[in-house]
């Protein structure tokens, strides 16, 4: 049923990302509620192996990690090399090439 890489792809995105925002979503709830909190590496993490426009999004709806230092920079950091790399493979794909 799930043969196709592109359907195996979308799916492994809308999970990570759906991950990252519930990550988010729970590390906000409990840093409000004063709580033990999800460590900036595991959500560095779940952007880093393809969370991030999750990351991105749920930190404008939460208002949360907005401003943080260094986790803005470190996600920004992770979002350019996953530009970069993606540049890399679809370059790679139309022109036969690899890098």
């Amino acid at each position: 049923m799930f043969t196709n890489p592109w359907v195996l792809t979308a799916l492994y995105l809308f999970t990570i990302n759906a991950l990252e925002i519930l990550l988010l979503m729970l590390d906000k709830r409990r840093a409000r509620l004063g709580l033990w909190r999800i460590s900036e590496r595991t959500l560095l993490t779940v952007a880093l192996v393809g969370g991030t426009p999750g990351a991105y999004w749920s930190r404008q709806l939460f208002r949360h990690k907005t401003r943080k230092q260094p986790f803005s920079t470190l996600l920004h950091a992770i979002a350019l090399l996953q530009l970069i790399a993606g540049t890399a493979i679809i370059w790679s794909a139309l022109t036969g090439k690899y890098v």
